[in-house]
């Protein structure tokens, strides 16, 4: 790992300023349209170097920086390292004060002029020793903003009632991937551990279905609740080609459905609004849209695909039903069987069942529609690494560069990649950090040139890969016990104590059961620890071994008809 640490090119998703970032975007909106055409003529070239104020040799470039590019919304940003004209270069403390100021003296009903706010803007830069921006270079942030934004801002929701759609009727989907709704589920069933086959209570689905085609075009099975990790994660197994993870399961089934979805509709949970679900969707070209507050049908599409797997989970073994009057005495504890991997396996099936059947709305099977629409729009791009594409989507923190590497949450990481920036961590700022909260043995940190991501692992290798919940759980214990002073050695020995207690308590507490498994299935454990999903940990000894208890038969009833939706 130190040898060669693996890294990932960053191309702006969080380090980029705002002004520029929204620029870039609006940039985007004009010329994507013309890359796309096979012929742009001159009438079209002029109209966009009108609309960004360019010239039309601008326009071509940036056209073809479209075409050649790697479908990023960065591929169309100002060069950052050239430091020459048309280049932002202002200091991240005068860059804030700018920022600062427009919102608070530009963005108002005030309605002020741009020469007033540049006076404020210079004469808070004087008083806090800065430098002051040229006057060209403020109102080039404040041209940058969004339209519609400034607006509302300084006119009100009439001055921008132009600028937006009606609204009113669901809008009409023409293509595939054109809309993706994503929703999450609490799935009706309870299943078992891998080790004993005790219930360890109900997961959670994440599902992605493409509007035009109904089909499914991404899954994601946890222990976790929802989260913008869960999105994440959606959206990566949804932009990428399946067959790998197909086999993993030893699922023989088609499920071609894969590509970067253009428009991604979403209710307005928490998880939904994160900072980097937003800009990691504006990198990768994928709009957000938000479902209208009071209107409920906008979302419906991916609200009944759910009920429709729900109906069919009531089918399998440990099913808690809907509600506990339909449930009635059944024990949905005593007849659970299946374990998530089998549970997984079971549903990917499902979703090939589904693909095939005739739907009653469209007349025709999700995957014929979705296969007309491949002929009519070709093949969608699919990402070739997943991994560079979630960690666009992971968390955020910032920590500043020690002699022994980072320290987050008592947890100490180095790679030998880290030494030549401590030499000069002084000057440096905070590093921006991703980390995946269901394995903390890694973080990728972003080089203080902001171009790549380097994979940093434990300090000590020989601490356990541990999730974010499990590990703030060990530090709840600790402050209860009145331990004030927490250090790593302090907190991995108290981790593995409750591990201990766990593996004691397994049989009979539903929740200890649980939490193995929610390690066991940790990215890094699982990878580890076999290469099909019905493996099991080893034992710490043959004593140890559990009962040689076969897996149920997985099989899929077929869908005799589809609800229309």
């Amino acid at each position: 790992m130190d040898a060669e640490s693996v890294r990932f090119s960053e191309s702006g998703t969080l380090t980029m300023p705002a002004a520029l970032w929204d620029r870039t975007m609006r940039v985007s909106a004009v010329i994507a349209p013309l890359a796309a055409r096979a012929i742009v003529g001159r009438a079209a070239v002029d109209a966009a170097a009108l609309s960004l104020g360019i010239s039309r040799r601008q326009v071509y470039l940036l056209i073809k920086r479209h075409r050649t590019g790697s479908g990023l919304l960065t591929d169309l940003a100002p060069g950052r390292s050239s430091h020459g004209k048309g280049t932002w270069r202002l200091t991240a403390a005068v860059e804030d004060l700018v920022r600062e100021v427009v919102r608070k003296q530009f963005l108002t009903r005030q309605k002020r002029t741009q020469a007033a706010v540049y006076r404020d803007i210079a004469g808070a830069c004087r008083m806090r020793q800065l430098p002051v921006p040229a006057r060209n270079t403020v109102e080039r942030r404040i041209r940058a903003l969004n339209p519609v934004e400034v607006g509302r801002r300084r006119g009100g929701p009439d001055a921008v009632r132009s600028l937006q759609p009606a609204g009113g009727d669901v809008p009409v989907i023409g293509t595939i991937l054109e809309q993706v709704q994503i929703d999450h589920t609490v799935i009706d069933v309870i299943v078992v551990d891998e080790r004993e086959r005790q219930p360890i209570g109900r997961p959670y689905l994440t599902v992605a279905i493409d509007v035009f085609s109904r089909t499914l075009v991404g899954m994601v099975v946890t222990l976790e609740a929802p989260s913008a990790v869960s999105v994440g994660l959606c959206l990566a197994h949804t932009a990428t080609d399946k067959r790998p993870w197909l086999e993993s399961l030893g699922v023989d089934a088609p499920w071609p459905m894969s590509g970067k979805p253009r428009q991604l509709y979403l209710d307005n949970a928490a998880e939904f609004k994160s900072e980097a679900l937003r800009r990691g969707c504006e990198q990768h070209g994928i709009e957000l849209a938000y479902r209208p507050p009071g209107r409920p049908h906008y979302g419906g599409i991916v609200e009944r695909v759910i009920g429709t797997a729900m109906q069919q989970v009531h089918e399998l073994p440990g099913t808690t039903f809907s509600n506990p009057v339909e449930r009635g005495r059944y024990d949905s504890d005593r007849m659970a069987m299946l374990t998530l991997g089998e549970l997984e396996k079971w549903l990917a099936l499902a979703v090939a069942s589904y693909h095939g059947s005739l739907h009653s709305t469209l007349g025709q099977t999700p995957a014929g529609r979705w296969a007309e629409g491949v002929a009519a729009t070709g093949m969608p791009a699919v990402v070739s690494n997943p991994t560079a594409f979630l960690i666009d989507f992971l968390p955020v923190v910032r920590r500043t560069l020690t002699r022994t590497g980072f320290v987050i949450d008592h947890v100490h990481y180095f790679a030998n990649a880290l030494k030549p920036w401590i030499g000069r961590r002084d000057t440096l700022a905070p590093f921006l950090i991703r980390r995946d909260p269901r394995d903390i043995s890694r973080i990728w940190v972003l080089d203080p040139d902001g171009h790549l991501y380097v994979e940093v692992p434990y300090r000590t290798m020989a601490n356990p890969v541990v999730s974010l919940w499990e590990h703030q759980r060990a530090l709840a214990r600790l402050h209860e016990r009145g331990i004030a002073q927490v250090d790593e050695e302090v907190l991995f020995r108290m981790i593995g104590q409750m591990r201990d207690i766990a593996s004691t308590a397994s049989k009979t507490t539903k929740r200890m059961r649980r939490d193995a498994e929610r390690r066991r299935t940790t990215p890094a454990v699982a990878t580890s620890a076999a290469q099909s999903p019905g493996a099991v940990e080893p034992a710490d000894s043959p004593d140890d071994e559990p009962p040689n208890t076969p897996s149920p038969a997985i099989t899929v009833a077929g869908f005799d008809q589809i609800e229309q939706w």
